[in-house]
């Protein structure tokens, strides 16, 4: 609830911050002007605010015939709550009401908060189903893969160049591909430990690309990742504060020791199928530094532009494996081996799964990982989502399960292993049961995670949305289309910077690199986004959409999002520049230039109803009385009725009410 004392201080703090950072005063003008002047010009880009025209991804379908399924796993975590919060003396929170429902599962599931439209047309309904009905819309929705992509970017450091040879667009977008499709974890993990191969020809290579050249990182972040266990201080030395020794890391690294990348070309995979000609042999063992010495030969003074040795490197890049030996380092102090020593390649616990013992050691790992018989895999995964879901993991942090830190609740941690396991690892399905819970539906609570007392989860914890949820969620009271721009697909990479090194000559790859240029050189793909999407130096597309990592001034990096050189580096702390870029951003600025959403929205409604279409795309309810007597009465007063709506605009965007998940 707002105040009209509150607006107007409000007003006046941006006035302040206005007239001495220079910015708004095209804003203001328009104010000044009589009111029998023409409409002020649309400033935001054409393709954001028309009506989206083309497809977006084609997502797999959701089952509706597993409804019943879904209810009954829905109330088995219940009852396992229930006797949770009996034992512990804890109270149950009140159901959420609609508003408050279609709010939180838009944001949970879609990563926005409704439209206008959305919001009208599920609380107008008069279905018993209109909750789980919603459910599955959203779970078969771009916006769905769009959510779930930044979740998994923030855990797999996605990047568009983790180093400038590395060109990861087909990796990101096999990510999001792998959303869209369902793929089952466990499968997808799977091909992300062994793929081989060029970037755009098997771009699952980008997870073991990630980190190329650190083959010991590699492991920990893996482990890490998918096992939800840090293991990385015994690359050094026998862990401090956990059972792992500096052998048993060597040992598990023996498996993926052969792993290579080379940036040569020699062992790319080749698209001519024709044997290659006499002429063409010796280029076969250093294509890539052929084709660079021929350029450089070519070129005046030698100078050949950097972006076309990338471009060839990148082409030359692949990852295949070869057996090869571990040796413990030189300064291996320990009882149990030499320094220098081989060690045997082993896992961490358990055994290799028989079908994968006379496979290569990464095949081995990954079989190992990811089998049905490690329940750590499932578990670690479970304990992930129902974080996501829940605000509050079962094991916290989500990657130290250890003896010493053990389930707040294990009795519950293991039925969600068994209920990973028993829907196949369908990640969809899993955070679909979750959100049909009746504990999932009710109004969140607050956490302290400093607390010695565990959670109980009599509902959800309330938490800030993530940087790209308040992005998305703006974008939404701007654009009419979010999906004027998407991300290029495996493909159309594919056909801009590929080269055949069996084969090619210098001159077809100058041609192909100046396609590559043109099309996604990094200076040039981001003029294009400004001139075609940008607004005041913000591109107006889905946060999964935008470069990344972003610079760190942008509104994404002030509110928390991640450099992606960390696992999940994200923060929700509040800062400064998050205040002032809600107060008087690029970002919030368009949401009150004519043509944006909202804008039109409210100069449509008329002034009857233009509070309750303000209260409904912003905060997804209509206005209580007292709020519509307040903002009715800052709408008149003001110098004129658009200065007013913007001033309530302003008012409920910066209120907690938006910016929490309640």
């Amino acid at each position: 609830m707002f105040y009209s004392l509150h607006i107007r201080l409000f007003v006046a703090i941006v006035f302040v911050f206005v007239l001495f950072s220079g910015l708004g005063a095209e804003r203001k003008k328009p104010n000044r002007q009589p009111k029998s002047k023409a409409p002020p010009p649309i400033r935001l880009p054409e393709a954001v605010i028309k009506p989206h025209s083309g497809s977006v991804m084609n997502v797999a379908p959701l089952d509706r015939s597993r409804r019943k399924e879904i209810h009954k796993a829905a109330i088995a975590i219940d009852s396992l709550l229930v006797a949770h919060w009996t034992e512990h003396g804890e109270k149950e929170s009140p159901r959420l009401k609609d508003d408050q429902f279609v709010r939180r599962i838009y944001l949970e599931l879609g990563g926005r908060i409704p439209t206008l439209d959305e919001t009208i047309a599920f609380l107008d309904s008069p279905k018993e189903t209109k909750r789980a009905d919603l459910i599955d819309t959203l779970l078969e929705s771009p916006d769905y893969v769009s959510h779930f992509y930044n979740f998994w970017a923030d855990i797999l450091r996605l990047c568009e160049r983790p180093q400038k040879q590395l060109f990861f667009e087909p990796y990101l977008d096999y990510v999001k591909r792998s959303i869209a499709s369902n793929t089952p974890f466990d499968a997808w993990a799977y091909e992300m430990l062994t793929a081989d191969g060029r970037l755009w020809e098997s771009p699952a290579v980008g997870y073991q690309l990630r980190d190329e050249g650190m083959p010991l990182p590699y492991v920990d972040n893996t482990v890490r990742v998918f096992l939800g266990t840090q293991i990385g201080c015994a690359q050094c030395h026998d862990h401090p504060f956990d059972d792992w020794t500096q052998h048993q890391f060597y040992e598990l690294a023996a498996l993926t020791a052969g792993t290579r990348s080379r940036s040569d070309g020699k062992d790319s995979p080749k698209d001519s199928k024709s044997p290659p000609k006499k002429s063409e042999k010796r280029r076969q063992s250093n294509p890539v530094g052929m084709l660079i010495k021929e350029a450089k030969e070519k070129a005046k003074g030698g100078k050949v532009d950097n972006q076309f040795i990338q471009f060839l490197r990148a082409n030359g890049t692949s990852v295949a494996f070869t057996e090869r030996p571990l040796n413990l380092p030189h300064d291996y102090a320990y009882q149990d081996a030499q320094p220098l020593d081989t060690v045997q390649a082993k896992v961490l616990w358990g055994e290799v799964p028989k079908e994968a013992q006379a496979l290569d050691g990464r095949h081995q790992m990954a079989a190992w990982m990811t089998g049905r018989d490690n329940r750590q895999f499932a578990r670690t995964i479970a304990n992930r989502l129902w974080k996501k879901v829940m605000g509050v993991g079962l094991v916290e942090p989500v990657d130290d399960f250890r003896p010493e830190n053990p389930a707040s609740y294990p009795a519950l941690l293991e039925h969600l292993t068994d209920e990973m396991l028993r829907l196949n690892f369908d990640l969809r399905e899993f955070v679909r049961v979750l959100v049909s819970t009746d504990t999932y539906q009710r109004r969140a609570v607050l956490h302290d995670p400093t607390s010695e007392t565990p959670f109980r989860f009599p509902a959800p914890s309330l938490k800030r949305m993530t940087a790209e949820q308040i992005w998305d969620s703006i974008l939404v009271l701007v654009a009419r289309d979010t999906w004027a721009f998407q991300r290029p697909s495996v493909a159309e990479f594919r056909s801009k910077v590929s080269l055949d090194l069996a084969s090619v000559d210098l001159v077809t790859a100058e041609r192909i690199g100046d396609l590559y240029r043109s099309n996604y050189s990094p200076p040039i793909y981001s003029k294009r986004l400004a001139r075609e999407y940008g607004y005041k130096g913000q591109i107006l597309v889905r946060a999964s959409e935008l470069p990344a990592p972003l610079p760190l001034g942008h509104f994404l990096r002030q509110f928390g999002q991640s450099d992606r050189e960390s696992i999940e580096g994200s923060r929700t702390v509040a800062t400064i520049p998050q205040i002032l870029s809600m107060f008087n951003g690029p970002i919030t600025h368009s949401m009150l230039e004519r043509g944006s959403v909202i804008y039109d929205n409210v100069t449509a409604a008329g002034p009857q109803k233009g509070i309750d279409v303000i209260f409904l795309s912003i905060l997804s309810h209509r206005p209580s009385s007292e709020d519509r007597q307040l903002a009715t009465k800052e709408v008149m007063t003001a110098e004129n009725p658009a200065t007013g709506y913007g001033n309530v605009i302003w008012s409920l965007l910066n209120t907690r009410e938006f910016i929490f998940i309640q």
